[in-house]
């Protein structure tokens, strides 16, 4: 659905820029650029959406319009980001293992999130700075350069408390876990996630809430206190399970539009309790999580007809 509301969003934002640009409003077309990059973006066509954001960047600059070019650089910063992710997808998940392309298209993302960040931050835009330190958070962290994403994260962390964001404050603490986790430091990962989980109970936002236990549960496993993983994954299971169940009673037609994201968060933790059951020796648990694990994936596979 989103990708029909993009295409028709997309469709009269072409028609927009040679209106706005015949009638000789210069900002108005500056905006009806950004607005086609934005759209474009969503589309995952990136190349057109880059140049949509180059030329909002090149009429604000034209017009002395600061507030205009702080968006152009923002958005910008987001296509190269998105292309970045894109990119990788068919890589193994691992921060900072990229292709060169990827790694350059990320840098070039970072470099117009910095342009930008330079900008709202003489603007005194606190928001802005707000968004900005956490892209670049997210940019370095795929780069593998995980102290600068830690820097960057706390600064979000720090706006996001002062606007009393608690959804902004909740992204950054599972992202300072996250990094903190490739550094080797998984007791101060375990205290970042606990606020996330905290965070995310309060927000009453099960999905994140199943994250953080899962999260936890995994931190907890390379800490070897496995008991506590334990306790993590199965407050994963419990919650996957009810987050599938809720999905499964939704009409056919919803069922057909979306994965069974909650089948897939049991898969995950019956996994992990399989794993967290052998290294207590605990083998007949162990098994009857493997069997759970194996029943689970084969429905998921015969759900998306997967070979």
């Amino acid at each position: 659905m989103r990708r029909t509301t993009g295409a028709a969003d997309a469709f009269f934002q072409r028609i927009r820029c040679p209106i706005v640009r015949s009638i000789g409003d210069r900002i108005g077309e500056a905006k009806a650029s950004g607005n086609l990059g934005n759209t474009l973006k969503i589309l995952g066509q990136y190349d057109e959406a880059i140049a949509c954001c180059q030329r909002h960047l090149d009429i604000s600059l034209e017009q002395g319009d600061k507030v205009g070019e702080a968006r152009a650089l923002y958005n910008a910063g987001n296509v190269y980001h998105a292309k970045g992710k894109q990119l990788s997808w068919n890589m193994p998940q691992i921060p900072g293992d990229l292709s060169e392309e990827v790694k350059e298209t990320l840098l070039k993302a970072t470099d117009y999130y910095e342009r930008n960040l330079a900008l709202v931050k003489e603007l005194g835009d606190r928001a802005a700075q707000g968004r900005a330190y956490g892209n670049l958070g997210n940019t370095h962290y795929l780069l593998g350069n995980f102290n600068e994403a830690i820097a960057f994260h706390k600064e979000r962390l720090s706006i996001a408390k002062e606007f009393g964001d608690k959804a902004a404050e909740r992204r950054a603490y599972s992202n300072l876990g996250n990094a903190h986790i490739f550094l080797g430091k998984f007791d101060a990962s375990a205290e970042f996630y606990k606020k996330t989980l905290q965070l995310s109970r309060q927000l009453k936002d099960q999905a994140v809430e199943a994250q953080a236990c899962y999260s936890l549960g995994n931190t907890f496993t390379l800490l070897r206190d496995y008991e506590r993983a334990i306790e993590y994954h199965l407050k994963h299971l419990s919650i996957a399970q009810e987050l599938g169940d809720r999905r499964r009673s939704q009409c056919r037609e919803a069922q057909r539009r979306r994965t069974d994201s909650g089948r897939v968060g049991e898969g995950r933790a019956s996994w992990s309790l399989g794993n967290a059951y052998v290294s207590l020796g605990n083998h007949e648990e162990a098994l009857r999580y493997a069997r759970k694990h194996m029943e689970i994936s084969c429905e998921v596979r015969r759900l998306h007809c997967i070979p």
